[in-house]
Parts: C-alpha cells; structure tokens; sequence
C-alpha cells in the first residue's frame, strides 16, 4: 500500500511508499507506473538522475525545463536528507509564486511528484546527501530556466544555517517578476 497527500500546490503530492523491514534492512517499491497511476501520475518518465551534493546548506534550484520540454518530477533521497521544494510558475493560477517544501530523507523514504509547471529546488540537510529523480522528458538544456533561490517575493523558509552553496547559475538566477512563465493554469 502506497500514500500520497495533495499539498497546498495543486497537482503536487507527497508520496509515503510503504517499506518492509526485518534485521538485515528494508525493502521499498519505489514506483510502479500502474500503482502511481491509481494516484493520478499518468507520466511517461523516460529519464532518472541521480545526483550527491556533498556538503549541508547546498541549495540547487530552482529550475525548470520550458515547453517543448517541460519536465515533470518525481523526487526522492537515496541517501542524507534534503528539503525538497516546489514553486508553482502557473500564468494565472491561484497559487502562482507560492511554494511547498519537505523533508525528504534515506530514513522516511518519502518522495515529492513536482508536474510541469512548478520550479523545483532543494537544500541539503545532512552532508553526502544523493537525490534520486525521475524526469518526464529527456534533458534540454535549451529550455532550462532557473530563478533566484531565495527571491523574497517567493519567501521559500530555506533550513540552511549561513551562507548557502551555489552554482554559478543559481547565484545569479532572475527574480520571479522578471520571468515571463511559458506555463499556464488549464484549472
């Protein structure tokens, strides 16, 4: 059996897959296209990435692929803990420019599905931290965006103690005025 929640953010859900555990560990099904879709996930997700942030405080984000190649996301932590977060970028939806965000961990194996639409982000809260994400289209650099992480008009509440560690990109990313969103609320 598999839970999922909505969140404040429509079509976003945090997802809880059960996990089986005896003296030597646990096992957990992580997805099935069938069980997922049972919860409303009718993506085709055609790639995984998997990535290590090494040190607490990293933030990566927010991004997002542009149409054609609009990206939906189903997060979850292999390994550490992160605070995983979704903002939505919907022309006219309700919740425009706001923001949810978890914990998602080795330890609780709960996992994020972020659809087209929404920016994603996450700060590490354990160091060696591995995010493991399952994309619904390929990889397009050409349409990647990404804004500013801690743009005061979001006011993402980032758990990061001093300054965080960013990319090149991320540190100089547009505020979320400056963005003419390619996305639209379809209600």
């Amino acid at each position: 059996m598999i839970e999922s929640h909505h969140t404040d953010l429509p079509g976003v859900l945090i997802i809880q897959p059960d996990r089986f555990g005896d003296h030597r560990g646990f096992f957990a099904e992580t997805y099935s296209q069938r069980v997922y879709a049972e919860l409303g996930i009718n993506e085709n997700f055609v790639q995984d990435n998997h990535s290590l942030s090494a040190e607490t405080g990293t933030v990566r984000g927010l991004h997002f692929q542009g149409p054609p190649r609009a990206q939906a996301k189903l997060v979850r932590c292999g390994r550490g803990a992160i605070f995983d977060v979704a903002v939505d970028i919907r022309k006219g939806s309700e919740t425009y420019g706001k923001w949810v965000g978890y914990e998602l961990s080795a330890e609780n194996g709960a996992q994020l599905f972020i659809p087209a639409g929404f920016a994603h982000g996450f700060a590490t809260l354990q160091p060696d931290s591995e995010i493991i994400y399952k994309c619904s289209d390929y990889y397009a650099p050409e349409t990647e965006v990404a804004l500013r992480w801690n743009d005061p008009a979001i006011g993402i509440k980032w758990p990061v103690q001093g300054a965080a560690i960013l990319s090149d990109k991320d540190s100089v990313a547009p505020v979320l005025a400056d963005l003419e969103s390619p996305f639209f609320w379809e209600g």
